[in-house]
């Protein structure tokens, strides 16, 4: 939450526009990497607990952690439809946005609040899985899902499966120990993408 509301600052001047919210992303990413480091680099058993984090895992997942995750996510996901409109208008620009009478800093603010806090609830228990984040929407736009709420919903499934499945690989490949989580994501996930982007009709487009 701290990194959310850093982030929200340092973007306040601009309008929340994505180029500083992507800077502000960047900077905290760097600073955060650095203090990560820093606490790694001890070897205390924390540190090794982080690390595990880190890669990916729900080997220390319990129960009550799935149901509070599952929660969250039926809560703040309820908002994407209400939200489809915004996203639907916000990339024409912020004069057209206006012009329509959209309050285009709000909802830019509730969009990255939307976003910050459903990362920080899938973060807490299994780890920073950036990758799936950022794979799931491409692949979603990729397979033919192009308006927001089209997209979200199918990324928000097509995430979920690439969880599942690695999760399932993570536990039983190195049976009885389990490997990164996040190692599978990247495994399964990466050539997809690749593929995806290479058909003549993507490159074309």
């Amino acid at each position: 939450m701290l990194v959310l509301a850093a982030m929200l600052t340092l973007s306040l001047r601009a309008g929340f526009g994505p180029e500083r919210l992507l800077l502000a992303g960047i900077a905290m990413n760097a600073l955060c990497s650095a203090v990560l480091t820093a606490v790694i680099a001890t070897g205390t058993p924390q540190a090794f607990a982080l690390l595990r984090w880190l890669s990916g895992s729900t080997n220390d997942a319990t129960p009550a952690d799935g149901w509070f995750c599952a929660g969250a996510a039926v809560l703040l996901l309820a908002g994407l439809p209400l939200a489809s409109k915004w996203l639907e208008i916000l990339p024409l620009g912020t004069v057209t946005a206006r012009s329509v009478g959209l309050p285009v800093r709000r909802c830019r603010i509730l969009l990255v609040l939307l976003a910050g806090l459903l990362t920080a609830a899938a973060a807490l228990f299994v780890g920073p899985l950036s990758f799936v984040g950022l794979i799931a929407p491409h692949l979603a736009r990729l397979v033919g899902l192009g308006r927001p709420l089209e997209q979200g919903s199918g990324a928000v499934l097509i995430g979920a499966s690439l969880m599942v499945v690695s999760d399932w690989l993570a536990r039983t490949v190195a049976f009885p120990y389990q490997l990164p989580l996040g190692l599978f994501a990247a495994l399964l996930a990466g050539p997809c993408l690749i593929w995806l982007l290479g058909r003549p009709d993507v490159r074309a487009g």
